[in-house]
């Protein structure tokens, strides 16, 4: 894992492909990018210093992911070593992150996305308009 420069706003983490995430074609199941964005996404916030089942504990804040897309480029395989980079493009009223998932053996792009998380602060489960400023801070915002 690394960080992209001396920002927060950026983050990449290196996966293996399991045997578990493949379908009956023998390549990663489309729905599993989603997952390995996820979890650069995690990654992103726990190297911000932003927990967020310890925020929405401390803030009853919650983050859901509103939208997502994702661009398959090249299929990933059983035991592929690939790098997932996520990046924070926006953190005002939503927060927007880009994910880029690269083959680690020769870099070649196998799948684009974007993310997009809104504040939702319960009982009521209202969407807030702004995202939190410490959270904000927390991404370079």
């Amino acid at each position: 894992m690394a960080n992209d420069n001396s920002t927060n706003r950026s983050f990449e983490v290196e996966l293996r492909v399991p045997f578990h995430d493949l379908d009956p074609l023998h390549i990663v199941w489309h729905g599993n990018y989603l997952k390995y964005f996820d979890i650069a996404r995690f990654a992103l916030f726990e190297n911000a210093g932003i927990d967020l089942y310890a925020y929405y504990q401390r803030t009853g804040y919650l983050f859901p992911v509103i939208k997502t897309s994702t661009k398959y480029i090249v299929p990933l395989k059983y035991g592929d070593l690939f790098r997932c980079r996520a990046t924070v493009r926006e953190a005002s009223i939503k927060i927007v992150t880009d994910f880029v998932l690269r083959r680690a053996e020769d870099g070649e792009i196998c799948a684009r996305g974007r993310g997009e998380q809104v504040a939702l602060k319960p009982p009521d489960m209202e969407m807030e308009f702004e995202i939190p400023e410490d959270i904000r801070s927390a991404l370079g915002f």
